[in-house]
This record gives C-alpha cells, sequence and structure tokens, in this order.
C-alpha cells in the first residue's frame, strides 16, 4: 500500500511539475480583451500590444479586439482613409483595385487563407504576415489603420453579397459593389479623422 500511495504521489508530484512548466513555455502575449488573434500561419496567438505605436485606443479598436466586428465598414470617412493607406501600404503587391498583382486578389470571394473571409483572419494576416511576400504590417500600421484598410478592401469586393460575411443582413441589403473611379469626398463625415499628410 506504502509503494502503490509512494508511486502515485510522485506521479501527481511529476504531473503538477509537467503542468507548471508547459504554462511557463507558453509564449508571453500582450493583453487580449476578449478575441485572440492568431498567425494566418503558424496559428501561434498575435500579441497586438506589439507594433507601431498609436491607434488602439479608438472605439473601433477596443470593439474589435473584444468582439471581432469591425464598426468601420461601410463608414465613408474610414473608405476615404482605408483607399489611402491601401494605396500606399497594400497595391504595390494587391493591385490599385485588389485585383490581384504579386500578390493575391483580394476582391472577390476566392481567399488564398479561407480565414480572411472574416475581417479577424484579414487583421491577424496584416498584422502577423503570412507566406511568401506577405510580411507583417504591424511596424508600419496602426491596429486602427488596418480596420481602415479592412474596410477599404471589403469596399472593393465584387462576388456574390451572400459570400460577404463581413456585411450583417441589412448592409447586404444596402451592398454596392465598387465601381472605378468612384471618389469619396475627402470631407466625408464619420468615424476616422481625415489622415495627415
Amino acid at each position: 500500500m506504502k509503494t502503490r500511495n509512494g508511486i502515485l504521489a510522485a506521479v501527481l508530484g511529476l504531473a503538477t511539475v509537467t503542468v507548471g512548466l508547459s504554462v511557463l513555455a507558453q509564449p508571453a502575449a500582450g493583453p487580449q480583451s476578449g478575441f485572440v488573434f492568431r498567425n494566418t500561419v503558424t496559428g501561434e496567438q498575435l500579441d497586438t500590444s506589439q507594433g507601431k505605436e498609436g491607434g488602439r485606443d479608438t472605439q473601433a479598436v477596443k470593439t474589435f479586439f473584444e468582439t471581432g466586428k469591425n464598426i468601420y465598414i461601410d463608414d465613408k470617412s474610414c473608405l476615404r482613409n482605408g483607399e489611402s493607406l491601401f494605396s500606399t501600404s497594400c497595391s504595390g503587391c494587391h493591385g490599385h483595385l485588389a485585383e490581384g498583382k504579386l500578390g493575391p486578389g483580394l476582391n472577390d470571394n476566392y481567399w488564398t487563407y479561407p480565414s480572411n473571409t472574416e475581417d479577424t483572419g484579414l487583421f491577424a494576416t496584416i498584422f502577423g504576415g503570412a507566406n511568401g511576400m506577405m510580411g507583417p504590417h504591424n511596424e508600419n500600421l496602426t491596429p486602427d489603420d488596418m480596420l481602415q484598410v479592412i474596410t477599404w478592401v471589403r469596399h472593393l469586393y465584387t462576388g456574390p453579397v451572400k459570400d460577404a460575411v463581413w456585411l450583417n443582413d441589412e448592409q447586404k441589403k444596402n451592398y454596392t459593389p465598387y465601381k472605378q473611379g468612384e471618389v469619396i469626398p475627402k470631407d466625408a463625415k464619420g468615424q476616422c479623422k481625415p489622415l495627415e499628410d
């Protein structure tokens, strides 16, 4: 009986040490609000506190980090900014209309990474990078900038509206695909302040 209890105690002690070490071995991640963002390729948790300073205290980012919902999705002022940010940070690889060049197209209903059908997946790809030439953009775009870029990418969408899972039912009813030459006024009112020149 003593031997059996001794073995049991040793096994339980080893299990406790193993669990304790595995907790210590996990990579440290920054503060997460409610939604855990994972690297598109490796699945590792992304530390959203890293990267370019700023752009984490807007209501849109707080909502997105908590729920995964991008509240900028059809805001004209955010589309205006998203177009500018996309032109400087993304269009060189993905094309001016997100039609694809060196990088894949982003304006149809085929996604190289299926997780990018959701705004949370697209955010993770922009923030943490993916395969090929798609490096992380967290050093040159803030999380708020990324939400505005996502807003613009979603606006360029030309696929069937039923596949636009980032839109709610009301937004799907009012959805109008982007038409080349469409201009969003510089003074468009909404949640996003004009970008600094």
